[in-house]
C-alpha cells in the first residue's frame, strides 16, 4: 500500500467520524428522537402501576395461600395463588429480601445513567431497560411496604410469580436479544471493512 491509499483510508476515517457526529446532532434535534430518553420512564412507570394495581387487587379478594381458578377445568394449569415471596423473581433464592433491598435501589440508579449516557436510536435498548426498572421497583415497593413480595400467577409447575418478575425477564431476554444484534453488525462491518482493505491492497499491488 501506498501513501496515497494510507492518506485515502485516513480521510475515510475523519469523514466516517464527522458523519457519525452529524448523524447524532440531527437526531438531537428530530422530534422523533428528541423525546427518546422517555421511553425508559414511560415503560417503567407502567409496569409499576399495572403491578401494584394487580397485587392490590389479589391482596384484597384473595387470603394468603389460597387460590382463585377462573377456569376450573384449568385449575390445575392456571389459577391465580395468593403468596409470599422474600426472594428474587420466580422464588429463587428464599430469604433473600434483605440484599434484593439493597441491589434494587443501585441496578436502577444505573439503569436511569445508562440511559441518559446511550446514543440515540436505540429505542428497544431503552424498551428492554424500562421494563427491568418497572420490574425491580415494583417489588422494590413490596419489599419496603410489606417486608416480602406478593405473588399470584400461578402456571402449572412453574413457581408463583408476579408482573414485575416477567417485566424483569422479559427486559432480560429483549436486552439479549439487542445485544445479539448489535454484535452481528458489528462483526459485518469488520468483515466488509476488511474485504474492502484486502481489495485495496490487491489493486495497489497489481498497479505496482
Amino acid at each position: 500500500m501506498n501513501d496515497s491509499d494510507l492518506i485515502k483510508d485516513v480521510d475515510t476515517d475523519v469523514t466516517s467520524t464527522h458523519s457519525d457526529k452529524n448523524l447524532s446532532m440531527e437526531r438531537e434535534t428530530k422530534p422523533s428522537y428528541r423525546y427518546e430518553r422517555w421511553i425508559l420512564y414511560i415503560v417503567a412507570s407502567s409496569v409499576i402501576v399495572l403491578d401494584q394495581w394487580t397485587k392490590s387487587l389479589v391482596r384484597s379478594n384473595l387470603d394468603i395461600y389460597t387460590y382463585y381458578a377462573p377456569i376450573p377445568a384449568l385449575e390445575n394449569f392456571f389459577r391465580f395463588t395468593h403468596v409470599t415471596n422474600t426472594g428474587m423473581a420466580f422464588g429463587l433464592f428464599p430469604n433473600g429480601s434483605w440484599l434484593f433491598t439493597i441491589l434494587a435501589p443501585l441496578v436502577s440508579i444505573a439503569i436511569i445513567i445508562y440511559n441518559q449516557k446511550l446514543e440515540l436510536g436505540n429505542r428497544l435498548m431503552r424498551l428492554a431497560l424500562g421494563l427491568q426498572l418497572g420490574g425491580a421497583l415494583g417489588n422494590l415497593i413490596d419489599r419496603l411496604t410489606q417486608g416480602y413480595v406478593t405473588d399470584f400467577m400461578d402456571f402449572g409447575p412453574w413457581p408463583v410469580w408476579n408482573l414485575a418478575d416477567l417485566a424483569v425477564v422479559s427486559g432480560t431476554f429483549l436486552l439479549l436479544y439487542v445485544i445479539l444484534q448489535e454484535e452481528r453488525k458489528a462483526n459485518k462491518a469488520n468483515t466488509a471493512s476488511l474485504d474492502d482493505q484486502n481489495q485495496k491492497s490487491d489493486q495497489s499491488e497489481t498497479t505496482n
